[in-house]
Parts: C-alpha cells; structure tokens; sequence
C-alpha cells in the first residue's frame, strides 16, 4: 500500500518530535518534512507535495489558517490537518473556510492522531470531538454566515498585518518579505483603513480575535 505522506509544521522543536515520533510509529505512514515556521511550511508543501500537512496553528511570520488558504489555492490534493489549542468556534469556522479536512486539538488523546490522520487520508473531513459541529452551525446561525473580515484583505496584506500584531516594525517587514519601507508603509495604511482600525493596538486586539496571533505571541 502506497504510505501516506505527512509533512509536520510547528514552531515547537520538541512538539515536533513527538509528534513526529507518534506518527512513525503508524503502519503506511511516512514523515516526509518538518517546518519550524508558514513560510518554510509553505515552501515544503509546494516542493514536497505531501498527502497530509499536519499544521500548528500558532506559527510566526505566517499562521497556520494563511498557509492552509494559500495550500488550497495552489493544490488542493494537498490536505490541511489544523493542530490548535483551541476550541474557539471562531478558529475552527476560519479552518474550514481555508479548506482545512481536519481540526485536531493539541489535548487530544494520542490514538485520536492516526484516526484523524486516516480519516483525512480517505477523503473525510474530521474535527476533535470537543470541537463539534453543533458548534460551528450555531456559530454561523448567529452571524448569519458573515463573511471572514480578513477577506477584505490581499493575502500580503494579512501577512503584514501578522507581522506587524507580532510586534515587527515596518522597516523589520520590509527586510523580511523583501519589500521597500513604503509599500509596507502603504500596505499597513490599507489595511488599516479597510479594517476601521486606526492605531496598533486596535491591530492587535483584532489580529487575536480572529486568529492571526495568539495572545501570548
């Protein structure tokens, strides 16, 4: 039987490896590549080509629900396993608008990872049981099926705006994604207009309410 392959993303080395670990220890299951950052998850997923990305959710530079969206956009063989800490029908609601086939909580039990990990692998779409689906449609009846206030945004908008709610300066943004200062300058005034925000802070607190950053970033 033809194994299938992971590619494993998140910013924790020691997460990694057990995880890692958990994972090769399954029959037909091969870890092709390990990320410790969504640019470099990015990367190897479009080089690799893996069957399954297993993606934390919480990464710096670019979040695991961007890299989902962009994995989707770019192949969508490619399937996104969503690992979070979190519970919010807010993050689970965002993961399956990037075409996330998974949502696996970090405080599941360990025999919950191969079950995901195959039911994805065939095709299915799987969400830890304490994230039910109950708790997604009653999120969407009380917004009325809103649309992600982030799609108001480019994807290099977002990008930045991450950055920036990491605490990075323009100039720090520039020098990383290979920009000027003034498009990053622009870019941020932008976005900020489009969002209704005017100062950082607000940046912040909205990057966290959505899921960009987590709040202890």
């Amino acid at each position: 039987m033809k194994p299938i392959r992971v590619l494993l993303a998140d910013d924790h080395t020691l997460v990694r490896a057990g995880i890692r670990g958990l994972l090769q220890g399954l029959a037909d299951v091969e870890v092709v590549g390990e990320a410790g950052d969504g640019q470099e998850a990015l990367r190897l997923a479009q080089s690799l080509r893996p069957d399954i990305v297993l993606l934390d959710v919480a990464m710096p530079g670019l979040n695991g629900l961007e890299v989902a969206g962009r994995l989707s956009a770019f192949d969508r063989s490619i399937r996104v396993i969503i690992l979070s800490m979190h519970t919010s029908e807010e993050y689970v609601l965002r993961a399956l608008r990037a075409d996330c086939a998974g949502y696996l909580l970090k405080g599941a039990a360990v025999s919950e990872l191969e079950v995901a990990v195959r039911a994805v692998a065939r095709g299915e779409t799987y969400l830890s049981p304490a994230v039910s689906k109950r708790v997604v449609d009653d999120y969407v009846s009380r917004t009325g099926g809103s649309v992600d206030p982030l799609d108001a945004l480019t994807p290099r908008q977002r990008e930045i705006l991450q950055l920036a709610a990491e605490g990075h300066s323009s100039k720090e943004i520039a020098q990383r994604l290979g920009l000027s200062f003034k498009t990053v300058e622009a870019h941020r005034a932008q976005l900020m207009h489009r969002l209704g925000l005017h100062d950082l802070a607000g940046l912040v607190r909205f990057a966290v309410r959505v899921g960009l950053v987590t709040p202890e970033s």
